[in-house]
């Protein structure tokens, strides 16, 4: 996309596929009308109706379990564009799971995670834990975070990592995606954003982890005045034992250095888009 007009709310039009629908469009007819029945009979989020398992993904190197039940995950000191993130877990009957621990954790405005050594240029977080966070969901299967648009580093595509634990042996862990056009408006405009640079070259299309995430981990984007609204539902099957097993429960992984090797995640590396995008003050919270 190089159209050099292209307004945020015109970037937020370009998503074409998002958790409020695109999850389901390989499905077959008897599926999506059994889907369709499921959500009719389950309090689902408006936007965010998505009767699919979530496909697990990798844990990437840097979960930590802070032992930090919240829902504002900035710790007053991480600035960005306001962003609440609203997850549903849900099982395979759309049916919400109550009490389902989850984490997140994201990198901010110019890349960095909390908590570990050896990041791009040397950064060392090591005792931090900001942009981390748990929450348990209500009756209605939802938690919900306070925290800042994700920002981006080489080698991956704009996301937020979420681990949700049902007992001792489910554990599901995966990511969350954004549309390309509106994270790049932002990175491109918006500042601490534009202090990372703009040479990114990993996208949605191009980004390994994405592919194998499939649709069903795109999350619903909404813009409020103040903050953006970021949806997505979580299906998990309760009979599944979780490929990374019950790590940073309680005692928590501990905090350290980066592992050494290729871009965190594995990510593959591409060509990136190089439009230059305008008004920036209608971004939510930005005058």
């Amino acid at each position: 996309m190089t159209e050099p007009s292209l307004s945020r709310r015109n970037a937020l039009k370009l998503v074409a596929v998002t958790a409020a629908g695109g999850a389901l469009m390989s499905q077959s007819a008897f599926a999506q009308e059994a889907a369709a029945t499921a959500a009719a009979e389950t309090t689902l989020m408006p936007g965010a109706d998505v009767c699919v398992l979530t496909p697990e993904v990798t844990e990437g190197p840097y979960y930590f379990d802070p032992a930090q039940e919240r829902a504002d995950i900035t710790e007053g000191t991480q600035t960005g564009v306001a962003t609440t993130i609203r997850l549903q877990v849900v099982d395979q009957s759309c049916k919400p799971i109550e009490g389902a621990r989850v984490d997140i954790w994201h990198c901010n405005a110019v890349g960095l995670y909390s908590g570990y050594a050896n990041q791009t240029g040397g950064v060392d977080t090591t005792g931090q834990t900001f942009l981390r966070g748990t929450q348990f969901a209500d009756a209605t299967g939802i938690v919900a975070f306070e925290t800042i648009y994700p920002g981006w580093y080489a080698g991956r595509t704009t996301h937020i990592h979420f681990k949700v634990f049902l007992d001792e042996t489910t554990v599901l862990t995966g990511q969350i995606f954004f549309p390309d056009a509106l994270s790049q408006f932002i990175y491109q405009n918006v500042a601490p954003y534009t202090d990372h640079g703009h040479d990114r070259r990993v996208m949605n299309g191009n980004d390994n982890i994405a592919a194998r995430a499939t649709r069903a981990s795109f999350a619903y984007v909404k813009e409020l005045e103040e903050r953006y609204l970021v949806a997505m539902i979580i299906g998990v099957d309760p009979s599944a034992v979780g490929a990374s097993g019950f790590e940073g429960v309680g005692g928590g992984t501990p905090m350290g250095e980066r592992p050494s090797g290729p871009p965190p995640d594995g990510g593959a590396m591409g060509g990136a888009s190089t439009a230059t995008y305008t008004s920036v003050s209608l971004v939510p919270g930005i005058r």
